[in-house]
């Protein structure tokens, strides 16, 4: 049996662990698209810009699709010890989850159709695959965005999971 301090510990690391994951994931999201790749598209003639971001972002999204597996093995960890998880637990863990599919749908389906269509020489707005170019950057802009609001969420709920007490242990 798990001894109430040692829960509480278990806890607490579980939670530096997504946290950090966390922190890895949302940092590279605005490093990327806020400042990144902004100044590469403005400065950077095409279509070596277009080049350099797309290995970037495909770099990149195997990096937030870790976090991602990162964050929901923790809270994978959290259920496997017996805790129950109260309501803010529950609520963290869909965020989790919701914010783990949006970085997969982008690393396994937006991001390599953004890459192929470039290859394939598509320019943004230009003829049907350009438009269609267009299209994926916007999906691609929508994830991030939705990911930079459900991780800050997930930040929020872990502060608040571990400002309360710990749940009673489930028996077993």
């Amino acid at each position: 049996m798990v001894t109430v301090a040692r829960a509480i510990a278990l806890r607490r690391v579980l939670a530096v662990v997504a946290l950090l994951a966390v922190a890895v994931w949302l940092g590279g999201l605005i490093a990327l698209g806020a400042m990144a790749a902004p100044i590469v598209f403005s400065t950077v003639p095409w279509p070596s810009s277009a080049d350099a971001m797309t290995l970037v972002f495909r770099r990149f999204d195997t990096v937030a699709m870790a976090c991602a597996a990162i964050v929901l093995a923790s809270e994978a960890a959290r259920v496997l010890t017996g805790s129950t998880f109260a309501r803010v637990d529950r609520a963290r863990a869909l965020v989790s989850l919701i914010a783990s599919a949006a970085a997969v749908l982008e690393g396994l389906v937006i991001s390599p159709r953004i890459a192929a269509l470039h290859a394939g020489g598509a320019i943004r707005g230009v003829d049907a695959p350009g438009l269609e170019l267009a299209r994926m950057h916007d999906r691609a802009e929508w994830c991030g965005k939705a990911e930079l609001l459900l991780l800050s969420v997930v930040i929020v709920l872990h502060v608040v999971s571990l400002s309360t007490p710990a749940p009673e242990r489930r028996p077993n």
